[in-house]
């Protein structure tokens, strides 16, 4: 299968970004940002904290409450080597929330910076916690790719992976900020509303809101709601290939409460979408649904959804109430409270938004994946936007400004 969408080609989403229109660092007041404001064709500007004037009335927001771990670790070798291990995602346990709560060791899937120099053997850390010496080692068990399965043990019983990495962890800030993680990144890299530990990169629509417009929210009767996507590394992996059919798509770790599902379904035709982390889980709902149509006992990885899976005509049949409706069936038949599956979700021109009516989200690189994703919001119209940020001082990126499209 060979579909339209997975012919475009990349180059057709490049514009010339030079690098001083990217905020190295935000705004001393993250609400001060300036909003671009997109609605059938129109762009116009506001500042951040007004973006109660311009959501529909009635409108829910939905908020991706995942919280960034400090994910790199830097162990340096009798040589005097560096070698950094940049920790993607749990493999023993699989569970987020059960690999920080591990005492003794634990895996991940990580990227290996300075590999050459670690060919074979024990990697260890002196760790200073709680006045305490832990000793930290790691081991390459294999190699898949571009990652490695590596295993991290430790020496302290009571100390948990958790707070190794809170006491010897690096924040990973995105890669084309060129610069070393501040200590001023661990507060203004997280969302006010971060919870769940597991990202690698912040869902940097969120970094615009504060507790002020939060509130301001809730004056103006606007709905609020949170899910949890885990973002990975990939989401800076640019498309390296001609046309978007040869990239490929990481996995995502998704859980979403029962009672969120509910009240989206709900809500459907008001669901406005903070990030694209929340867009791509809110459409991956819609297939899971429409696999346990077909499958109503489907296991959590035959709910994970496939790439390309949107664009295959015969899973667009189902309304968006059904597919939900079928989640909530499915979570009832194994008591459960929550839907906790993963997501390799490519959202590009071609396709046919579900249940997303409006995203917050910042400026994105050129030829990035999430560039797709907004043009196949906006319709093809995303030069229209990105002509006027730049022409009118917007800051791009991670800490740059932020735009609502409805």
């Amino acid at each position: 299968m060979t579909t339209k969408t997975q012919q475009i080609r990349i180059e057709d989403f490049d514009y010339p970004l030079p690098d001083e229109r990217i905020a190295k660092f935000p705004l001393p007041k993250r609400d001060e940002s300036k909003l671009l404001l997109y609605k059938e064709g129109k762009v116009g500007e506001s500042i951040f904290k007004h973006i109660t004037d311009y959501l529909p009335e009635g409108s829910l927001m939905v908020f991706n409450n995942t919280r960034v771990i400090q994910a790199r670790l830097l162990f340096q070798k009798e040589t005097g080597a560096k070698i950094e291990i940049f920790c993607l995602e749990p493999v023993e346990p699989h569970d987020y929330a059960l690999v920080f709560q591990q005492t003794e060791r634990c895996r991940w899937t990580c990227l290996v910076g300075n590999l050459k120099k670690w060919k074979e053997g024990l990697l260890t850390k002196m760790v200073q916690l709680d006045g305490e010496t832990v000793t930290l080692k790691a081991e390459k068990l294999q190699t898949c790719g571009d990652s490695h399965l590596i295993e991290f043990s430790w020496d302290h019983p009571t100390c948990t992976f958790a707070d190794l990495l809170d006491a010897a962890g690096v924040l990973p800030i995105p890669p084309y900020l060129n610069r070393e993680t501040e200590k001023s990144d661990l507060q203004t890299y997280q969302t006010v509303y971060s919870k769940i530990k597991g990202s690698v990169a912040a869902p940097t629509a969120g970094l615009h809101f504060t507790p002020e417009v939060l509130v301001d929210i809730d004056a103006h009767g606007i709905g609020r709601e949170e899910l949890t996507l885990h973002v990975g590394a990939g989401t800076f992996k640019p498309v390296k290939s001609e046309t978007i059919e040869g990239h490929e798509m990481h996995t995502e770790f998704i859980s979403v409460r029962r009672s969120s599902i509910e009240r989206i379904k709900q809500n459907l035709g008001k669901i406005i979408a903070v990030g694209t982390t929340s867009v791509r889980t809110l459409e991956s709902l819609y297939y899971m649904g429409v696999t346990l149509a077909s499958n109503p006992e489907a296991t959590a990885d035959e709910l994970i959804v496939k790439q390309w899976m949107p664009y295959e005509e015969t899973n667009n049949r189902l309304t968006a109430d059904e597919a939900l409706q079928n989640i909530l069936d499915y979570l009832d038949r194994h008591q459960a409270d929550k839907l906790v599956t993963a997501t390799r979700i490519i959202i590009a021109p071609g396709y046919e938004f579900k249940i997303v009516r409006g995203i917050v989200t910042n400026f994105h690189q050129p030829k990035s994946t999430l560039l797709l994703l907004i043009s196949a919001f906006v319709k093809g119209d995303w030069r229209n936007i990105y002509d006027y940020a730049l022409a009118h001082d917007f800051r791009f990126l991670s800490y740059g400004d932020s735009s609502l499209l409805l």
